[in-house]
């Protein structure tokens, strides 16, 4: 048995978010963009605690920082679920998305990774409870040349995003700590 698996519940093997049935107040339809940002943060909670700011900041061979994945998967939420909120950006969103890549190489670096994805999952999870199945294909816009989409469409990438990146993260966190865990 992993390393990991160990970690979280003892002895028992990690049951994945989807296999665990329905989470409380969500939509059937969107059930599975919920249980793949809890998936993620498992792994958010599960590999980042106890990792020091070179770890998460160094960048290996030209890739992005296992920090800035993280980062970047909660911004991202934010940014889309916006969208589907039929909203445009704020100036804070822009300002946010533009400071993604600033590596946090002081103490509890990890600590605020946590603290800022834990803190993004729970407001899409809140807004994925209030929204309602009979608007998921209500028209959104997307970004400054108002892309088309709509509600399913912006929460379902938002969730498939979110899932590449939690990769990526994953991947780039174990190659900097020197190979793969067993």
């Amino acid at each position: 048995m992993s390393a990991w698996f160990q970690k979280e519940r003892g002895n028992e093997p990690h049951v994945e978010a989807w296999m665990r049935g329905p989470l409380p107040g969500i939509a059937p339809l969107l059930m599975p963009v919920a249980h793949a940002l809890t998936e993620c943060l498992y792994e958010v909670r599960l590999r980042v605690p106890g990792a020091t700011p070179a770890e998460l900041w160094t960048q290996l061979g030209g890739a992005a920082a296992a920090g800035f994945h993280i980062r970047h998967a909660a911004g991202a939420l934010d940014r889309l679920f916006t969208y589907a909120r039929g909203e445009m950006l704020s100036t804070e969103q822009l300002q946010e998305l533009a400071t993604e890549r600033v590596p946090d190489l002081e103490d509890g670096a990890a600590d605020r990774l946590i603290a800022r994805f834990e803190a993004q999952i729970e407001q899409a999870m809140s807004q994925l409870r209030a929204t309602d199945e009979s608007a998921l294909l209500d028209a959104r816009e997307v970004g400054r040349d108002r892309l088309p989409s709509n509600v399913i469409g912006l929460l379902f990438h938002a969730a498939e995003h979110t899932q590449r990146h939690m990769g990526q993260f994953t991947t780039t966190l174990k190659i900097g700590r020197g190979g793969l865990e067993v």
